[in-house]
C-alpha cells in the first residue's frame, strides 16, 4: 500500500500522471467490460469517466495537472475519427445507391434530435443560452461548441451536453432499440451515430461492422448539416 502511495505521489507531480491513470482505468474497465459478454449498461467510456472524475476529486488533482498528460491522448482523436472512414470506403458503392435515403433520414434525425432538446428547454422555462448550448448535444463536442457560439449558446455547456448524449446514447440505445423493434443493424448503427455522434459510433463499431460503418457516416453527415443549417435556422427562427 505505501509503495502505491508513493508512486500515486509521483506520477501527480509529472506529465505522466494523466496517460498513465487514462489507460490504465480504461484497461481494468474496457477487461471488465469483455468479461460481462460486452452489455452495453457496462461501456468502459462512461465507467472510465466517472473513475476518473472520482479519482481526481479524491486526490485533489487539479484538471490542468491531469490533462497535461492525457493530452496525448486526446490528440488521437483526430485521426481515430479519420480512421472511420475506411468502413465507408468499402461500402462506397452501396452508399452511391443509397445517397437520397440517407440525406432524408440525416435531416430528419438531426432536425428532430435539436428541435425536441429546443421544445423541452421551452417547457421547462431555461434561459435562451441553455437553450440554444442544448440544440447542439447531438453534434460531436468539438463542433457542437462552435456552433453554441454562434446561436448564442455557451460552448462549455454544448460541449457537457453532447458528451452526455454521447454516453446515454452509447448505453442505453441498444435498450431502446429492442423495445420499439428496430432490428436492422444498419439503421441501429445510423440511428446511433446520428443521436450520439463519436461515443455512439464507438458503441456501434464493437458491435457490429455495418453498424459502425453507417454511425460513422451519421456523425460525420450531422457535423455537416449542424454547421450550415443550424446558425441560419436560429438566425430565422429564434
Amino acid at each position: 500500500m505505501q509503495d502505491f502511495v508513493q508512486l500515486w505521489v509521483y506520477l501527480s507531480a509529472t506529465p505522466l500522471f494523466g496517460l498513465t491513470v487514462t489507460l490504465a482505468v480504461y484497461v481494468l474497465a474496457h477487461a471488465a467490460y469483455v468479461r460481462l459478454g460486452h452489455a452495453a449498461w457496462a461501456n468502459p467510456v462512461p465507467w472510465s469517466v466517472a473513475v476518473l472524475a472520482a479519482l481526481l476529486l479524491a486526490s485533489g488533482t487539479p484538471y490542468p495537472t491531469y490533462f497535461s498528460g492525457a493530452q496525448f491522448i486526446h490528440f488521437l482523436l483526430g485521426p481515430a475519427v479519420v480512421a472511420m472512414a475506411w468502413p465507408l470506403w468499402q461500402r462506397r458503392e452501396e452508399l452511391r445507391r443509397r445517397w437520397g435515403a440517407i440525406l432524408v433520414a440525416a435531416l430528419a434525425g438531426g432536425a428532430a434530435a435539436s428541435l425536441s432538446a429546443v421544445a423541452i428547454g421551452w417547457a421547462l422555462g431555461l434561459p435562451q443560452e441553455l437553450v440554444a448550448s442544448l440544440a447542439t448535444k447531438s453534434v460531436t463536442a468539438p463542433v457542437a461548441m462552435g456552433i453554441a457560439e454562434k446561436i448564442g449558446g455557451i460552448p462549455a455547456l454544448a460541449a457537457v451536453f453532447a458528451v452526455l448524449t454521447g454516453m446515454i446514447g452509447a448505453v442505453g440505445g441498444k435498450y431502446l432499440f429492442d423495445l420499439i423493434g428496430v432490428k436492422p443493424m444498419v439503421a441501429r448503427g445510423f440511428a446511433l451515430g446520428t443521436c450520439a455522434h463519436g461515443l455512439g459510433a464507438a458503441r456501434a463499431l464493437q458491435v457490429d461492422a455495418d453498424a459502425g460503418a453507417y454511425a460513422s457516416l451519421a456523425l460525420g453527415v450531422q457535423v455537416i448539416l449542424a454547421s450550415l443549417l443550424m446558425p441560419l435556422v436560429f438566425q430565422l427562427f429564434f
